[in-house]
């Protein structure tokens, strides 16, 4: 199961202990700016290593050295996760981010549509949460981002957790090692 409010709280102690570390001092807004930026460049990378864009293609889908397609784009789909986990804190949104099994199990049970409709929908979201300070707008990216990983992609509940878990402990080893 998808334990959705363990894997924030781990995110935002990656987060504060990375910002101790770096001895980073952020102006609200900078530190926003910076969280959607890298949010804006992970679900990029998301969608690259997907290739579902690419018609022109015929074997679509990247894969890093080692792993394979499928295991390369969950690996980029937790770390666009671990960035929404980061604007939520930062805004003080970490309210939207849980969800109940129920709600989770809706998710997954809907079924698969354009993925360029919804990708740009997130983009569409994000902006507005972030210009306009929006929580709606944020909660719905964040649920669409949520169905692209459990519908279009069709990972379980418990890979995206394990997978989430396994990165954040690359980071944390990362810290350890000065990245």
């Amino acid at each position: 199961m998808l334990d959705l409010t363990t894997l924030l709280q781990q995110s935002i102690r990656l987060d504060q202990d990375i910002t101790r570390r770096q001895a980073i001092h952020w102006k609200p807004a900078d530190r926003l700016q910076n969280a959607m930026v890298s949010l804006d460049v992970e679900l990029a990378e998301m969608a690259n290593t997907s290739e579902w864009f690419k018609v022109w293609k015929i074997h679509k889908g990247k894969a890093d050295a080692g792993k394979t397609h499928r295991e390369t784009l969950l690996n980029e789909y937790v770390d666009a996760m671990d960035f929404f986990f980061l604007v939520a804190a930062i805004q003080q949104w970490t309210h939207l981010i849980p969800m109940m099994p129920s709600e989770l199990t809706e998710l997954t049970d809907k079924r698969p549509t354009d993925l360029n409709k919804q990708y740009l929908a997130i983009k569409h979201l994000l902006y507005d949460a972030y210009f306009n300070h929006r929580q709606v707008s944020y909660k719905h990216a964040w649920h669409v981002f949520l169905k692209i990983g459990l519908v279009e992609f069709g990972y379980s509940q418990a890979e995206i957790q394990a997978a989430f878990i396994a990165k954040n402990q690359v980071n944390e080893q990362r810290q350890e090692n000065d990245y």
